[in-house]
């Protein structure tokens, strides 16, 4: 009875190993029968004159901006301006007790005149102890009492006319006048207030028209903006307002800061703009962008048709045979759902845009282009 089980058993096997045999040369193997394709959908490199919008974070900063502080010590009797009013430079913005500073002047004034009288009565002694002296009609040690009498009362001439000096220049600056043409804020003080000198802030002036907006760029587009600079670049340089609106007046780079922050691979960069409608405030947040017109015609292909590998950009080349080429390629600017190629692509070129990811080099497609459309 086993031995009619093991001979059933054999006899089984080998049916099976015949029909296996049998099925494989019936069906055969990829590379015995051919590649199967993989439907893929292409596109054609093409030169195209192209535009290219990059955007910065940025905030807008005075050209001139300067705090303005009591430069002598007393109470506001005097308020020129009102908050937030625009003025010219060397326009009068406070008063700081200047009856009182007026009175010091003229007490200084009246000091320095009795000084000059003193000093010229000391001088005529001294001529008239001199003659005595060549006569040997008074004793030596008088003469030098009055040569020391005049010294003296020179000092005191010096001293006095420092004096008035000192009190002209308290009285300028009791009036607080504007060093730059611009905007005051919000005044800090009110009339009757007691300052300070030197510690006391009144208000805060800042430039307005023009003005600048600051950004931070990639230390690697420093030779770009430094061609956006000189004006060699075929750009325009506009703001995006918080609202989303667009600013009419266009910038032009104006500085680049003088080093790269270590820390961050950043610097920063100031694009000026005119602002005569003081739309554009200190302080305020904006996006800075700068759209790139070429001069020449650019390849340009989708930008989906872009894959990155080991940090490289590639994309699928189709050759003749309706296979596949990986070709590593340097990109230009994005443009909308477009890129510019620098390296790596020809005009005519077919290049795989949808279906990269089932691919390998040499693999064979087909295009659905023409049906998709």
């Amino acid at each position: 009875m086993n031995k009619n089980l093991l001979f059933t058993s054999l006899l089984i096997s080998s049916g099976l190993l015949w029909q296996s045999c049998g099925s494989n040369e019936q069906k055969g193997t990829p590379t015995q029968q051919g590649e199967m394709a993989v439907p893929v959908s292409t596109a054609v490199v093409q030169k195209e004159i192209v535009s290219g919008t990059r955007n910065y974070p940025a905030n807008v900063v005075p050209l001139q901006e300067t705090e303005i502080r009591a430069e002598v010590t007393g109470y506001i009797t005097n308020i020129y301006v009102s908050d937030g009013s625009y003025v010219n430079k060397g326009q009068r913005l406070y008063e700081i007790d200047r009856v009182r500073y007026q009175a010091a002047v003229d007490q200084a004034k009246a000091n320095l005149e009795i000084a000059k009288a003193n000093l010229e009565r000391v001088q005529k002694d001294l001529q008239r102890y001199q003659t005595l002296s060549d006569q040997d009609a008074i004793a030596k040690q008088t003469l030098d009492y009055a040569f020391t009498d005049v010294n003296n009362q020179k000092a005191q001439v010096q001293a006095a006319e420092a004096a008035l000096t000192t009190a002209r220049t308290n009285l300028q600056r009791s009036v607080i006048i504007a060093p730059f043409s611009g905007s005051v804020g919000i005044s800090q003080v009110r009339n009757g207030a007691l300052v300070s000198a030197g510690t006391t802030l009144l208000n805060t002036i800042s430039s307005t028209n023009p003005i600048a907006v600051e950004f931070p760029i990639s230390e690697k587009d420093i030779t770009e903006f430094t061609k956006l600079q000189t004006g060699s670049a075929n750009t325009e340089i506009y703001v995006t307002l918080p609202d989303g609106t667009k600013y009419d007046s266009p910038g032009k780079i104006s500085t680049i800061d003088r080093a790269v922050d270590s820390q961050t691979g950043t610097l920063k960069v100031r694009a000026s703009f005119a602002n005569g409608n003081n739309l554009l405030r200190a302080g305020m947040n904006a996006t800075l962008n700068v759209q790139s017109r070429s001069v020449t015609e650019e390849l340009v292909i989708p930008y989906k048709a872009i894959f990155e590998q080991l940090g490289t950009f590639n994309v699928y080349t189709v050759n003749d045979s309706s296979k596949v080429e990986l070709k590593q390629v340097v990109l230009g600017n994005k443009i909308g759902e477009k890129v510019v190629i620098t390296q790596g692509l020809e005009i005519g070129q077919k290049i795989v845009v949808d279906g990269t990811t089932t691919l390998r080099p040499g693999a064979k497609i087909t295009d659905n282009t023409e049906n998709k459309k």
